[in-house]
């Protein structure tokens, strides 16, 4: 690779670190290529841009970006692929997915929401991070509830009147 391959590289991850703050890194080595095509076809239809990439690129531009990458960077040795996510649990999901059925992909890290995250063992926990669309759902249920209790009293209430007039 040239230093103006390498260059152009690094401005395309540049970009992508920049237009998003959900970033996985994982190991994918070893997968063959049907598993692979496989956990290329899930992060499709998930949305999920899934990308093997060179490590030292990577740092640089983590390093170049605006967002700030922790430690991130340190576990950046072997093999690396990201995962590009507009969903915080999303490649979580994907990755602890394909774990039932071989050892890989293997977390080394992620960067979500300015939170840094290293290490498999974090899986469990960012597959069950909540989206910001769960959350506000689960926000306007709760908001709805103490409406929707007091509306089935006065119903409660009112057929019971009713039922008393009618006796």
């Amino acid at each position: 690779m040239t230093r103006e391959e390498k260059s152009i590289a690094i401005e395309d991850l540049t970009a992508q670190l920049a237009g998003t703050n959900i970033v996985y890194v994982a190991d994918i080595s070893g997968l063959n290529a049907e598993t692979t095509s496989n956990l290329r076809r899930a992060c499709f239809k998930a949305g999920i841009k899934l990308e093997v990439v060179k490590n030292t690129l990577l740092v640089k531009a983590m390093e170049v970006s605006e967002n700030e990458y922790g430690d991130l960077p340190s576990v950046l040795t072997g093999n690396s692929a990201i995962f590009i996510s507009d969903v915080a649990n999303g490649p979580g999901k994907i990755i602890k997915d394909f774990r039932k059925k071989s050892a890989k992909p293997v977390l080394k890290g992620a960067y979500i929401n300015n939170e840094v995250y290293i290490g498999d063992d974090q899986l469990d926990a960012l597959a069950t991070i909540k989206s910001k669309e769960e959350l506000i759902g689960e926000l306007i249920g709760l908001l709805q509830s103490p409406a929707q209790r007091i509306i089935s009293a006065l119903q409660n209430k009112f057929a019971g009147e009713e039922q008393a007039e009618e006796a």
